[in-house]
């Protein structure tokens, strides 16, 4: 609530409609926001506003979360990270997020020495259904891919600590099975890991904001039945 101001103080002293428009934008999840502008003058201006607007209220910016940059070196917000790659913008995991995913992985790994290999796998399964669910609509098939080439090897260490004195073929037959189209599946008769490479990247449907959702309840009906239909299509 002590950000509602925000908003309006920036739409009243940067007005989008006026002949030389500063191209601001203010974009807030929660506590968490971004603000956008078309030079780096207009953008340390507004945050010395914000600064005053926050002070007065008891509040001010973290110095370690606050950043002024350009879209073409990039930012991370929310867990994915928006840059403009030769005037293309694409918006990807980001680096924190992978790492904080991998570290999950990793320790639930570490943990599970003692587990059997079914409840192994039910323990992950959820952390990945989970974070490829958030990330599954913007560009992320090859972080897919080589999370699952990490997940892989760590698998792999957790089987041979387990048989230090067995052979290679006997650790890969004993958890891994063939498939049709894959040979490497950490796998057993009742369940199968989830692999990151599998999951369908949905694309955000945009939503036309000139919709009124007590007017045009057609429109959002059917906005309504895409998302669950892409919903129940993923893991």
């Amino acid at each position: 609530m002590t950000l509602d101001g925000i908003e309006k103080l920036l739409l009243d002293e940067y007005p989008k409609r006026s002949k030389n428009s500063t191209k601001v934008n203010f974009i807030r999840y929660c506590d968490d926001f971004i603000v956008t502008a078309n030079s780096e003058e207009i953008t340390r201006e507004i945050k010395d506003k914000i600064a005053v607007f926050l002070k007065l209220r008891g509040l001010e910016l973290s110095d370690d979360k606050t950043l002024i940059t350009n879209i073409n070196e990039g930012f991370d917000f929310l867990g994915w990270n928006f840059r403009k790659y030769k005037d293309k913008l694409l918006i990807k995991p980001s680096k924190k997020s992978i790492k904080r995913f991998t570290e999950t992985i990793s320790q639930t790994i570490s943990e599970g020495m003692a587990w059997s290999q079914d409840f192994l796998i039910a323990k992950l399964n959820p952390i990945i259904r989970g974070w490829t669910n958030y990330h599954n609509s913007v560009v992320s098939s090859d972080v897919f891919q080589k999370l699952d080439h990490k997940i892989w090897e760590l698998l792999w260490k957790w089987a041979k600590r387990r048989h230090p004195n067995k052979s290679k073929n006997w650790v890969i037959n004993k958890y891994w099975k063939r498939s049709v189209t894959r040979k490497w599946n950490f796998s057993t008769e009742r369940n199968n890991l989830l692999l990151l490479s599998k999951i369908r990247i949905f694309r955000h449907i945009p939503l036309k904001l000139q919709m009124n959702p007590f007017l045009d309840n057609g429109y959002f009906c059917e906005r309504q039945n895409k998302l669950s239909s892409r919903k129940s299509q993923s893991i």
